[in-house]
């Protein structure tokens, strides 16, 4: 039986257990990002909660910034004899990616501290566009 317009929330919050139970009870706040314009470009705040340094990864392909953070999470419980009673695995990523424009590798800072990581950005470089006649004279 299908009805389009059922929806029950209960099912769906068990369909996804296993993604909030992979990145915690934060789970839906995952990669929330503050992006704030300076006087040198711009300064990106993306929020990783439980992940470190080196889960974390970042790409700059085509004009495009991706920021992608890989988290796995492991609870094993043995009795005294060292035997499993319960052994669960979860696995995720999350990924975000920002049009950057032309900028090199080497113009992006990052540092990562406090399940926060910080991105400097140089700003665009602004071109002229040309007249569209090469003779005619731009009277400012």
């Amino acid at each position: 039986f299908f009805d389009p317009f059922w929806n029950d929330a209960a099912l769906e919050r068990m369909m996804n257990r296993e993604a909030r139970d992979t990145f915690g009870k934060r789970g839906a706040n995952m990669m929330k990002t503050d992006v704030k314009q300076t006087d040198n470009g711009y300064e990106v705040a993306v929020d990783l909660p439980g992940c470190k340094k080196e889960d974390v990864q970042m790409d700059l392909n085509d004009g495009y910034l991706t920021i992608q953070a890989v988290r796995s999470h492991s609870n094993d419980e043995k009795d005294k004899k060292g035997r499993y009673l319960r052994h669960e695995s979860f696995s995720g990523t999350c990924a975000r990616s920002f049009y950057v424009g032309d900028v090199k590798k080497e113009d992006i800072h990052a540092k990562f501290e406090d399940g926060v990581l910080h991105v400097e950005l140089p700003a665009p470089q602004q071109t002229k566009a040309l007249p569209e006649n090469p003779n005619l004279i731009e009277i400012e």
